[in-house]
């Protein structure tokens, strides 16, 4: 079947594709409690509007990548509600993802955030910065592996063109440089895209999840392939803005802020967390393309925004900032939070007033 969002083809493994109605409102929208699988929102103008009235969750297509796969274990969780009772749409980037969620095409979207090669993934932080409207509600984490694959069984040592995603073909840059020496790089938007481009004779072979295989009918020349074995990527499940679930056994916690540019900033910002036994398992920046030098802070912490340490620390870490957004607050034990329970937040990010709210009344204001 097909996918009119994307125009890729979708197999029938058990996931409906995504339903679109344009052209006219077709019924009111539910209460905004309602769970999302039941919600209908409309999201453009009223000459062409979207209608999404069950779950519909974004990811990184076509079918086949390793995102579709994180996509499939939130589902196995009931993430989505019963296993079948939601759409997908895949798309070619996680800012279109993120974009899906924000403009109502999507209920929900998942996004790679974190490879334990390559570290974050700089391009889900920025989409997360773009769309203030989003956030993370639950994680999971999948096994890398790459499967090598052709139209036909060749020796890879005649390869030319080699099609993959770029992160992945860091990973499998030793092997290429063992056994393909002469192939040239060719980037696709994703590692299933990859299989697509050699199935359509636009590259000789690709480094794609063994399932691209199976659905574009390519050889695979090489299995289980990795320059680092045990690599692992981090998904993070998305929605619009929510209070957090409650706590539980394990939860992580992330933010986003900017500081002064000033001596020592950064040092107290972080001095907030280590004081309090905080665990602060990450911390990125990205630039604020406002100026050179200038850049935002992303940071992810053990702990739920409720833990008296971590609402301590947020707070204090609140008096530092310029800027702070709060990206989420979840679970990460195999129990996963469900679906978005209050109204979106749709206020964008503004500068903070420290005259106006402390940092302890902000962090109350995110659990209202």
């Amino acid at each position: 079947m097909k996918d009119t969002a994307s125009g890729w083809c979708l197999p029938a493994v058990g996931i409906p594709q995504t339903t679109v109605v344009s052209g006219a409102w077709v019924g009111s929208c539910e209460q905004a409690h309602a769970p999302l699988s039941s919600r209908c929102t409309r999201t453009s103008s009223h000459l062409t509007i979207t209608v999404v009235c069950m779950t519909t969750v974004a990811y990184l297509g076509p079918a086949g990548t390793f995102t579709e796969q994180a996509l499939l274990q939130f589902a196995a969780r009931g993430c989505f509600g019963s296993a079948n009772d939601f759409t997908t749409l895949p798309v070619d980037s996680p800012n279109a993802a993120l974009a899906a969620v924000a403009g109502g095409q999507a209920t929900h979207a998942v996004v790679a955030i974190e490879n334990s090669v390559d570290g974050a993934v700089t391009s889900t932080f920025d989409a997360l910065h773009n769309h203030p409207t989003v956030q993370i509600i639950g994680e999971t984490a999948i096994d890398i592996a790459f499967t090598i694959m052709a139209r036909q069984p060749i020796d890879p040592a005649t390869i030319t063109t080699f099609a993959t995603h770029p992160v992945a073909h860091r990973q499998v840059a030793s092997w290429l440089a063992q056994h393909a020496p002469n192939a040239t790089f060719l980037p696709a938007t994703s590692n299933a895209a990859a299989a697509h481009l050699v199935a359509e004779g636009k590259a000789d072979a690709a480094a794609a999840p063994p399932r691209a295989a199976e659905l574009t009918g390519l050889v695979p020349l090489a299995e289980g392939i990795a320059d680092v074995a045990g690599a692992r990527t981090r998904f993070v499940l998305c929605t619009t803005a929510t209070t957090p679930a409650p706590p539980t056994a394990l939860d992580r916690t992330s933010v986003e802020f900017v500081l002064p540019n000033t001596p020592g900033s950064l040092v107290g910002a972080l001095q907030e967390f280590a004081t309090r036994g905080v665990d602060l398992t990450c911390i990125e920046s990205r630039p604020t393309r406002e100026s050179l030098g200038t850049y935002r802070f992303h940071a992810d912490l053990i702990g739920h925004i409720t833990d008296p340490e971590v609402s301590a620390a947020l707070a204090a870490l609140y008096n530092h900032c310029t800027t702070i957004r709060f990206l989420g607050s979840w679970s990460i034990t195999e129990a996963s939070p469900t679906t978005s329970r209050t109204q979106p937040n749709q206020q964008q990010p503004q500068p903070i007033d420290h005259n106006t709210q402390t940092g302890d009344q902000w962090v109350a204001s995110l659990l209202q």
